[in-house]
């Protein structure tokens, strides 16, 4: 008995498909084990890069002193800031800046590149906020830990590289979370991409709370608001 010629034209199709979806998931097995190479890769040559600028620093620290001088290091570039206060009492001019720098809500964090008009920004907020340097363990940490991207403005956990490819690959070439790590912290050419692709860190109240907070005294007077230098990186730990 002859196989009716629809039979015959269905079985081609579902063959064609079938070949056609083995190809892709062997293409797709392919990329996906290049792209663990090259992030790999990536990252590998990003920490031979922090370790020679902070044997670079170290070196000149010590050539200083040796000479009889000091060594001053370069002016920071990236600033963490976290909301500290709630919006009580809170000015107009105050409240426009939290807006700008996305901190609308009580223990969110952003990251700023530090320029003149974001330092005035910055002193301008002082009281509602607290700010310093993070260190690359601490950007690690929270992208790691407290990463989400923003993604057709949905909230995504940064769970694995494609969603950060699928974010910033096409228009930055920033393909992993070493990639975006590395952008954030050395402040790079992307840096504004990057830094709105990521939804504010949403902190917890820190172990054992804050000190002072109410009273609107700044850091170095012993409350908790302004700016604390590489003291947030503490804070940060307490926070996570």
């Amino acid at each position: 008995m002859k196989t009716p010629e629809s039979v015959l034209k269905k079985e081609a199709t579902q063959k064609k498909l079938a070949e056609a979806a083995a190809a892709a998931a062997k293409a797709a097995e392919e990329k996906a084990k290049a792209d663990a190479a090259k992030f790999e890769s990536n990252s590998k040559k990003y920490d031979e890069e922090y370790a020679a600028a902070q044997k670079e620093a170290v070196e000149n620290r010590r050539k200083a002193k040796k000479e009889g001088g000091f060594y001053v290091p370069a002016e920071p570039k990236l600033a963490l800031v976290i909301r500290i206060r709630g919006t009580i009492g809170v000015s107009p001019k105050a409240k426009k800046v939290m807006q700008l720098f996305r901190l609308r809500q009580l223990h969110n964090a952003t990251f700023v590149k530090l320029n003149e008009a974001t330092i005035r920004m910055l002193r301008l907020i002082e009281p509602y906020v607290t700010y310093g340097y993070p260190s690359l363990e601490t950007v690690k940490k929270l992208i790691y830990k407290r990463g989400f991207g923003k993604i057709r403005k949905q909230r995504i956990p940064i769970a694995s590289n494609e969603v950060i490819q699928d974010a910033l690959g096409a228009s930055t070439g920033i393909e992993c979370t070493a990639d975006l790590i590395n952008e954030i912290y050395t402040v790079g050419p992307n840096f504004k991409k990057v830094n709105n692709f990521l939804w504010p860190f949403k902190l917890s109240n820190p172990t054992g709370g804050f000190s002072n907070k109410t009273k609107l005294l700044h850091f170095l007077e012993g409350g908790e608001s302004g700016a604390r230098g590489e003291e947030i990186n503490k804070l940060i730990k307490r926070m996570i």
